[in-house]
């Protein structure tokens, strides 16, 4: 556990891979057997299996200390019953309804980042695109998620309530605080010690509670107003509004819905914390490892350019940005060789077998075609490992290649992922209900930025380590030793 815990995330396990094959288990904390695995048959089933393999019970109880009872943390019916009433907010078409926000909050940072080169002098400035790019995709969950302004972006001074709230619940302990946190979720009868973190926290969980039932009673009080216009209840073909909450909470409301497939206030409330967790770090790591990735390929970041600029609006339609290849190939790249969240875990509610692609040798020496685990075991769904696998990917896997999605191998084609032949979003019942969302404000971040900026990084790439919590961010280890989530670039206008 030592050695995993001091390498970047996933590379002993990627080593131990190559060396004894695609499944391995090995002792984590209190003795726990943990599996991790690359075979794609098997990764299939463990998603697939949902109802065996859920979301490990501390993990859920850290979860949702932070988002309550949202789709994060259900399981079984109540999970079923969330997306059901979720899924129509999520679709192709809504999407396409918010990629103004998505362009006008992009093009907006662009503009804040030439005024940092106006400030500097006029041809150049160094900005941290980590916490920027958090700025940008904060502000665009507030807005398209539910209709609410953060200004992150344009702060005026004055402490944005919410985003303290937030910015409180989603900080990570530290130290012998950290280990207590992960004993709590473990342990039960520790949740009944009050430490300061946790009245902090139950303080944040307050704020958000009473901006979340406020924006809640506004919105459902404006469908009500408006089908009383109409004259007849409210239909889920009726979803027309923008942001997520409206859209979720006038889909819960319909006629055509029974009762007991409803979802409550509770949990309505819920997914509004639910938003910011999945739609703002996430979308914002993964922007930040794209921009990174361009600094160390110029000519990457050249023919990215040159495609951006042949379009003659600085405010592109979702079809417009995914009617660009490559474009798409370096957001697809990006998340391959960067996935913002490496691994997520899964515990075994059951005994299971799991079937296996490739049978394998155990340390008896006996060839197996399957995985026997216990109840309690854990199991990885090993994000990154699976999408930079070489058996996969072919030898050049841990480079930085956009071309490769000209030619996809065929080998891709068994990876169970619902986006992208990419383990990125996962797959099955669990998948990301958010991934369409989250593709298109990446490439309009990098629409922006792109077609207006040269990058570089402002220091050697060496000094850029990777560090992973919920996502896997750059950071740089200063004179005292201290390591803080950072990417600094060198940025300077195009001129063509």
């Amino acid at each position: 556990m030592e050695l995993i815990q001091r390498e970047e995330n996933s590379v002993p396990q990627e080593r131990w891979v190559q060396q004894y094959g695609p499944a391995i288990a090995y002792k984590g904390v209190f003795g726990m057997w943990r599996l991790w695995t690359v075979d794609t048959r098997a990764l299939n089933h463990i998603m697939t299996h949902h109802t065996i393999y859920q979301r490990p019970l501390p993990a859920r109880y850290g979860i949702s200390r932070v988002v309550g009872p949202g789709v994060l943390v259900a399981e079984g019916e109540q999970h079923r019953r969330q997306r059901r009433v979720m899924n129509p907010a999520f679709g192709p078409a809504q999407v396409r309804e918010l990629t103004e926000i998505f362009t006008e909050k992009s093009n907006q940072l662009r503009d804040c980042w030439l005024g940092e080169i106006s400030k500097n002098g006029g041809a150049s400035a160094q900005v941290n695109a980590l916490p920027w790019l958090g700025h940008a995709t904060l502000d665009i969950i507030g807005r398209a998620g539910f209709g609410y302004d953060f200004d992150a972006l344009n702060p005026t001074g004055e402490t944005n309530e919410l985003s303290e709230a937030f910015s409180t619940l989603f900080t990570v302990p530290q130290g012998n605080r950290r280990f207590f946190a992960f004993l709590q979720g473990s342990v039960p009868l520790l949740r009944l010690i009050k430490t300061e973190n946790d009245r902090r926290a139950e303080q944040s969980q307050a704020t958000m509670r009473r901006i979340g039932m406020q924006l809640i009673r506004e919105k459902k009080a404006a469908i009500m107003a408006e089908t009383l216009e109409k004259g007849r209840g409210v239909e889920r073909k009726d979803i027309r509004e923008r942001d997520l909450l409206t859209l979720l909470i006038r889909a819960n409301m319909a006629t055509d819905i029974p009762e007991d497939q409803r979802l409550t206030d509770d949990e309505v409330l819920a997914q509004v914390p639910t938003f910011i967790v999945a739609g703002h770090e996430t979308t914002s790591t993964a922007t930040t490892w794209a921009l990174f990735s361009l600094t160390q390929r110029p000519d990457v970041q050249r023919k990215l350019r040159e495609e951006l600029l042949q379009v003659a609006t600085d405010s592109p339609t979702m079809d417009e940005l995914n009617a660009l290849p490559y474009l798409d190939a370096v957001v697809r790249e990006t998340l391959r060789h960067h996935s913002p969240v490496p691994a997520t875990t899964r515990e075994a509610f059951e005994d299971d077998v799991i079937p296996v692609d490739t049978p394998y040798m155990d340390r008896y020496g006996r060839v197996r075609e399957h995985i026997e685990v216990k109840k309690g075991d854990l199991v990885f769904l090993p994000i990154l490992a699976l999408n930079r696998r070489k058996e996969i990917w072919g030898e050049d896997a841990h480079e930085f290649k956009p071309e490769r999605w000209e030619h996809i191998p065929e080998a891709a084609a068994n990876v169970p992922g619902v986006w992208g032949n990419l383990l990125t979003f996962i797959g099955g019942p669990r998948a990301c209900i958010g991934y369409r969302f989250s593709l298109v404000e990446t490439k309009a971040l990098l629409f922006a930025l792109v077609r207006a900026f040269e990058f570089e990084l402002a220091v050697p790439a060496e000094s850029i380590k990777k560090r992973s919590s919920i996502t896997t961010r750059p950071v740089i280890t200063g004179p005292d030793g201290k390591s803080k989530g950072s990417l600094p670039l060198i940025i300077r206008p195009y001129r063509a």
